[in-house]
C-alpha cells in the first residue's frame, strides 16, 4: 500500500468531522485509494493531475481531492476534503 500525506486543508477538515459514520467513510475511502489510487476520477483542465473521490452520505455529496507524487516511492497526497458545494472552486484557489 502507498503512503498517504495530508495537506493542511484536508487535515483541518478531517479533524473537525464529529459524525463517526462520516469519518469512517473517509477512512474507508483513504484505504481504498491506498490500495488503488486510480479509483478516483482524474480531473482535467485547471485541475489536471488531480483525482477526485466521491463519498455520498446522508443525502450529501462529499469530495476528497488527491494527487500522486513520486518521491522515491510513490506517495498519495490528500489535498482537500469537504462537501461538494463550491469544492472545486476552493480547490482551484488553493492550488494557485
Amino acid at each position: 500500500m502507498l503512503e498517504v500525506r495530508f495537506l493542511p486543508p484536508a487535515k483541518k477538515y478531517l479533524k473537525k468531522i464529529k459524525d463517526k459514520n462520516l469519518k469512517d467513510l473517509y477512512k474507508k475511502a483513504i484505504i481504498e485509494i491506498r490500495e488503488d489510487y486510480t479509483v478516483g476520477s482524474l480531473k482535467s483542465g485547471d485541475l489536471s493531475g488531480i483525482y477526485g473521490y466521491d463519498i455520498f452520505y446522508n443525502k450529501t455529496n462529499y469530495e476528497l481531492a488527491y494527487t500522486l507524487e513520486e518521491v522515491g516511492d510513490k506517495v498519495i497526497v490528500v489535498i482537500m476534503a469537504g462537501t461538494r458545494e463550491n469544492f472545486y472552486d476552493q480547490l482551484k484557489r488553493y492550488m494557485s
